[in-house]
């Protein structure tokens, strides 16, 4: 026995400590928490761990993921977190896989050899699907997540507790396309605009609709007239690429020509101050006093003359990138990509050169590219803190700890807030589905056979009661089979595009749906039942028995909604006797 494990006991106890020692941990993420969790991990006793991360390791996150240094630039993160990890106590067994968490291998047998999941991701579909895969598998999982100076880590358990979507998460951010193009009033819009619209038709295929929000005004029409009629304007300028004048034509087009174009909408600037254009011959003449300049500093706003010549220095290097791509593949293009020095020099450019003309605040280029790469900073203690506490949730987990293992909230460095944790919602169509493992030979079962070898055996079982009428299947998003649409019917699962670990929504109606969790069988049995049907329990019948149950619905928290990049919103609530303030 080592000292480290020696000293484990002493301060876990023996009988927490052989739990931790023979538990098998998955880590999911091996950046900012990560990196801090694997290290924790291996210094309090885990010994089996699995360490997943698709990522490589950049310049940029050497600041704060200390398991990485200069040298791992390049190299994928699981692998270089495992052999540094390792050095704090090589007695554990880590295991890296630089894979995507999403990948069909990890299926939900996969993840049933845990005995507890670890998230340490930066998106919400991942966040997702691990919490599904979780539920599916019934095995707990630590979900955490950092913004800046605040954090959160909290478990979820089947039937237990909330899952990841029992709450509502916030959408990412979207702009009117009128807002973006014509009366930009704020530097996010001008920032939008810079990246999701110049950007992409000039070096990509299109502007981005995600960030280009549309309405059924009159307004917008026009917009989207004159949004499609610059688009073509914007092409025959691309076509230019790598001509002396190639700046020069879109400078004069977005900064001179389109501007005029908008003051001659006179009703649009009655109650509005009109933009003033620019024009490239006059700022070219002001350039001799910084053209010896090589660089510019990141965290100063740079001053109009310092634009004009970061914006013709990077719409050179990104058009001469570009062309050098179309020689090896005709229809190549460039991404926007915050870690991307061209890009980012680029938008920051033409952004504040915008952000000029509509006597709008100008950013730095580290500013532009926090708002521009949708990041928050991290901060190397937050992600320590939170870290600390998952392991803290993943001891709790090992007692048998559930609903009385607080959520935890950081609130700055020096404040933690915990609540109790919530009861599953009983409308999310996640945790409250009711599910059962089907093993499929995918080569010749088809759709029909699970119909008709489990779905209406199930209602001889006393099991699910479906009609035969008004079954839909669902994979995902995708309809394959209901009462008016069979075209699928009778295809060997795999030819109708179904795959091991896929999840199908089998419903009825509203309040009668269940999840079939599919899993690959190479023998002779077609379908098998691998577990079996649960009895229906509507959502209705739960919804009414909240109702009833008043003390149970309050428990549910009303007021904490995470997003994608973990923002906590925590507002006032007139009963906190949930809440409890820790030093």
């Amino acid at each position: 026995m080592t000292s480290r494990d020696s000293y484990n006991i002493r301060v876990l106890g023996q009988e927490l400590y052989d739990k931790v020692s023979s538990s098998k941990a998955l880590l999911v993420g091996a950046g900012g928490i990560g990196c801090e969790l694997l290290k924790n991990l291996v210094m309090s006793g885990f010994k089996d761990i699995v360490v997943i991360d698709l990522d490589t390791i950049d310049i940029s996150n050497l600041n704060r993921q200390f398991l990485f240094q200069k040298q791992h630039v390049k190299q994928a993160k699981a692998h270089v977190a495992k052999e540094s990890a390792q050095k704090f106590n090589p007695s554990a067994k880590i295991e890296s896989l630089q894979c995507n968490i999403k990948e069909p291998q990890f299926s939900v047998q996969w993840f049933k050899q845990f005995t507890m999941v670890l998230n340490a991701l930066d998106n919400l579909e991942a966040r997702r699907h691990v919490n599904a895969m979780c539920l599916a598998a019934d095995v707990p999982l630590v979900e955490s997540g950092t913004q800046g100076y605040f954090g959160q880590a909290y478990v979820i358990k089947k039937d237990e507790t909330e899952c990841f979507d029992c709450q509502p998460k916030v959408a990412p951010k979207t702009y009117p396309v009128c807002t973006i193009r014509s009366t930009p009033s704020e530097p996010i819009h001008c920032i939008v605009w810079a990246k999701s619209f110049l950007f992409s038709q000039l070096f990509g295929n299109s502007e981005d609709e995600e960030a280009l929000e549309p309405d059924n005004s009159e307004t917008m029409a026009n917009e989207v007239a004159a949004l499609n009629r610059e688009t073509e304007e914007l092409k025959a300028i691309k076509e230019a690429a790598g001509s002396p004048d190639y700046t020069k034509k879109i400078f004069r087009k977005v900064y001179e020509t389109d501007i005029e174009r908008l003051l001659s909408m006179d009703s649009m600037w009655k109650n509005r101050q009109k933009p003033t254009p620019l024009h490239y011959d006059e700022l070219e003449n002001m350039m001799s006093d910084i053209a010896e300049k090589e660089g510019l500093e990141d965290r100063k706003v740079w001053n109009l003359k310092e634009n004009f010549k970061v914006f013709k220095s990077s719409a050179n290097k990104l058009s001469t990138r570009l062309l050098k791509e179309r020689e090896v593949q005709a229809d190549a293009i460039l991404t926007f990509d915050k870690d991307d020095d061209d890009a980012m020099d680029f938008v920051t450019a033409a952004s504040n050169l915008r952000a000029h003309i509509f006597n709008i605040e100008k950013n730095s280029l580290f500013d532009v590219k926090s708002m521009a790469g949708n990041i928050i900073p991290a901060i190397a203690t937050t992600n320590a803190i939170i870290s600390g506490l998952v392991i803290l949730k993943a001891f709790g987990i090992l007692r048998g700890e559930y609903k009385n293992n607080k959520r935890v909230y950081l609130f700055t460095a020096s404040r933690l807030l915990s609540e109790a944790n919530s009861d599953p919602n009983p409308n999310c169509s996640v945790c409250r589905s009711r599910s059962a493992t089907v093993s499929v030979n995918f080569e010749r079962a088809t759709l029909r056979d699970l119909i008709n070898q489990v779905i209406l055996l199930s209602v001889d079982e006393g099991g699910a009661g479906m009609e035969l009428d008004e079954i839909a299947i669902m994979d995902g998003s995708r309809m394959i089979y209901d009462v008016e649409f069979e075209d699928m019917a009778d295809l060997p699962m795999k030819e109708a595009g179904l795959k091991p670990d896929t999840i199908l929504r089998v419903t009825n109606g509203e309040d009668d749906e269940i999840d079939l969790i599919m899993e690959a069988n190479d023998t002779d049995e077609l379908i098998k039942l691998s577990s079996p049907l649960p009895k229906l329990v509507p959502k209705g019948l739960l919804k009414r028995k909240m109702e009833e149950e008043p003390e149970v619905a309050s428990k549910r928290p009303k007021t904490v909604h995470t997003t994608d990049d973990n923002v906590i919103h925590l507002e006032p609530d007139s009963d906190d006797d949930d809440i409890v303030l820790l030093d």
